[in-house]
């Protein structure tokens, strides 16, 4: 008789459970994004000109070039087409002077995308803010040409933030809370068009790219702070308002301290974290050398990331 062979089992597949993809793709935020900045352009190209224009080409060039570069010499793929390196080159160019050199751009954008994105692996892993490490490389090693007041001097605009840290209250008590939200004031050539960028921040936060804690506890706190200088001497500190509609506090608010990679991603952690720097913003600008430290605001805030990361709600039953 011969011997039978046994059957042999089926083969089974093994593979995680179907999900539902939510439709949402790196490219379509950093589009959302791109258009939320589309105001402020809009508004820096109308009160600084060309020169606007060509900062903000130049960076973003830059920023597409040093990125593709960089993955080629670490091996991995290109992935300029999901618009991260146009959208970090655009902010980079929003709190530098419409007057920048093209070097000071140039090396600016550069080190904006190596040292702030692709030494920590391309995009999704750095732990701070890729513009303010930029920025903060430009102020420190060339600290003239980042100054608004010494490189704009053929514009009847004035710096608000400057005339408030070296002459005093007296000097913008005639300001109009108006004409600082038209963008109506000397600074950085995006960061400055204050109602343009609050525009921006309205549409992330209805396009769902951001969510509310970090702007309103960052706004919340900028207030209550500011609100306790003016209280205890109004003849010396400005009205709260001033330091949310003057400097970079706004771009800062929802665009570099919301940064996917280097905020908290639990909801008690990003109020904290808005606190925080809201608290910073003031307190720089108050007893700091430079007039707007909303820049250094966000660095700092990114350093207690990780431990705001640790304030979230202990499991069903836990002790």
């Amino acid at each position: 008789m011969a011997k039978q062979s046994l059957p042999t089992a089926p083969f089974l597949k093994v593979a995680s459970a179907p999900h539902l993809h939510c439709g949402a793709s790196i490219k379509g935020m950093m589009s959302t994004i791109l258009v939320a900045l589309l105001p402020a352009v809009v508004g820096a190209v109308y009160w600084y000109g060309m020169e606007a224009l060509r900062v903000m080409a130049l960076s973003i060039a830059t920023a597409v070039i040093v990125e593709a570069l960089c993955s080629k010499i670490m091996e991995k793929e290109v992935r300029v087409d999901d618009l991260h390196a146009v959208v970090t080159g655009l902010l980079f160019a929003f709190i530098l002077p419409a007057g920048a050199e093209w070097w000071l751009v140039v090396s600016g954008s550069a080190v904006t995308m190596i040292l702030g994105k692709m030494l920590w692996g391309n995009y999704g892993g750095a732990p701070i803010c890729a513009i303010a490490v930029g920025w903060a490389f430009c102020t420190v090693s060339w600290p003239v040409q980042m100054n608004v007041d010494a490189t704009m001097l053929n514009t009847t605009l004035v710096n608000p933030l400057s005339q408030l840290k070296y002459f005093g209250i007296d000097y913008i008590a005639d300001t109009s809370m108006y004409d600082y939200l038209m963008g109506n004031q000397l600074g950085a050539l995006g960061a400055v068009q204050i109602g343009a960028i609050l525009l921006g921040g309205l549409i992330l936060l209805a396009r769902r790219i951001i969510t509310w804690e970090i702007p309103v506890a960052t706004i919340v706190s900028v207030l209550v702070v500011g609100g306790i200088y003016y209280v205890i001497d109004p003849e010396l500190y400005a009205n709260p308002l001033f330091h949310l509609f003057t400097g970079s506090s706004m771009l800062a608010i929802f665009f570099l301290l919301t940064d996917f990679t280097s905020s908290p991603n639990t909801r008690g952690g990003k109020i904290v974290f808005g606190l925080v720097a809201g608290f910073l913003i003031i307190l720089i600008r108050t007893y700091g050398q430079y007039p707007d430290g909303a820049l250094f605001a966000v660095l700092l805030a990114n350093m207690i990331t990780p431990l705001c990361d640790m304030i979230k709600p202990k499991p069903f039953g836990a002790r």
